[in-house]
């Protein structure tokens, strides 16, 4: 059934005007970043093949590329450039720094910058937050991207450019593609490791933090740093 057809309370573009965006399902505001259906596919059908091809569901957007979402009949170059793009601009948001001027002052404010990037990706990739001496963020270093079980984490890799930029502390970061953020017992060697090379550097590293699915775990908290 095309959306034109449909009740006008019950047209995704008519109901947000109604009720507001937050009142519209996730196919619903799909099919609005959509727009046009197919000769046989309403936008909203579209919609929500897109998200049935994942057991995830929204998540799948989340870990998704262009490619991939083309690869749904109905789907072009305009229609995934315009997903990714509102997927891009949600993860920007989620990544805003908090009201601090910018400075990092807890695990927590590591979490917010990398959870959206980092909790649907189906790799593990390892990250440094590189930090001034007030706590203020140089930028962010992706350091390596590895298999779906395991990174492998090089002290030269991860402090070539902490020691470049002039960096006074780093936090280091990595995802668990199960969304269990527990650490492995690798992950405690390579803290141990990177802690002990920032140690003869005079780079401290102050934190090392696993994210999961929508949680994420501090290795400080845990007392082994």
């Amino acid at each position: 059934m095309k959306i034109k057809n449909l009740p006008a309370e019950e047209r995704p573009l008519e109901k947000s005007w109604s009720q507001g965006v937050e009142s519209l399902s996730n196919g619903e505001l799909l099919a609005l970043l959509i727009n046009s259906g197919t000769r046989d596919k309403s936008a909203l059908a579209l919609a929500e093949e897109v998200l049935a091809r994942d057991e995830s569901g929204l998540a799948y957007l989340g870990a998704s590329t262009m490619q991939e979402l083309m690869t749904v009949p109905g789907i072009g170059r305009a229609k995934a450039a315009r997903i990714m793009a509102a997927v891009e601009l949600g993860k920007r948001l989620a990544r805003r720094p908090a009201r601090n001027n910018g400075r990092i002052e807890s695990d927590e404010d590591v979490a917010r910058l990398f959870m959206e990037e980092l909790r649907d990706q189906k790799k593990e990739i390892f990250k440094a937050l590189l930090l001034d001496s007030k706590g203020g963020v140089i930028c962010a270093e992706t350091v390596s991207v590895g298999e779906l079980t395991s990174t492998l984490v090089h002290p030269r890799e991860v402090f070539s450019q902490a020691v470049r930029k002039s960096a006074a502390a780093v936090v280091f970061v990595h995802n668990h593609p199960s969304g269990d953020p527990s650490p492995s017992r690798e992950d405690l060697q390579t803290t141990d490791r990177l802690v002990a090379c920032g140690e003869l550097l005079g780079i401290k590293v102050i934190d090392h933090l696993i994210i999961g699915d929508g949680k994420y775990i501090s290795i400080r908290s845990l007392g082994k740093i």
